[in-house]
């Protein structure tokens, strides 16, 4: 397969973005994994303001995009929504997957009916489910 050329973890939980990294360079998907802890900090990482100021060849793209719904400052609903306002080309060939701990049907209705995400997944992220994703949205990739 060929390498992602970045993921964006955000979630405010260390723990969790700790497995979720480990998980990540197991499965060697990518080379480059960015962790912010709120939706503010993802889309200042996204569109290079506030803290995160980056060069394109130094931190990519994500291709790939690992969101949790509850955080402090700005939360995954209110990400999502931001994140449609972006240019077209600030969200091309990213995948949103919403990952939550939430056990309500309510979120995963909600998320689904969200153009900017993609998939609704149950924490914690597991080798099985990354593999889903990659399997799901990145096939293609496959050489």
């Amino acid at each position: 397969m060929k390498k992602l050329n970045s993921v964006l973890l955000i979630d405010d939980d260390a723990a969790t973005n700790f497995i979720s990294k480990m998980l990540i360079k197991k499965a060697g998907i990518t080379d480059h994994i960015e962790t912010v802890l709120n939706g503010k900090q993802a889309l200042e990482y996204l569109t290079n303001t506030g803290d995160y100021e980056r060069l394109d060849s130094i931190y990519p793209k994500p291709m790939l995009i690992l969101l949790d719904i509850n955080m402090p400052i700005m939360d995954g609903w209110e990400f999502a929504e931001a994140y449609s306002k972006l240019n077209e080309n600030q969200k091309e060939g990213t995948v949103v997957v919403m990952l939550s701990s939430s056990l309500n049907p309510d979120d995963k209705e909600r998320a689904s009916s969200l153009p900017a995400i993609s998939s609704f997944q149950n924490k914690p992220l597991t080798t099985e489910r990354l593999t889903s994703i990659i399997d799901t949205f990145f096939s293609e990739q496959k050489e």
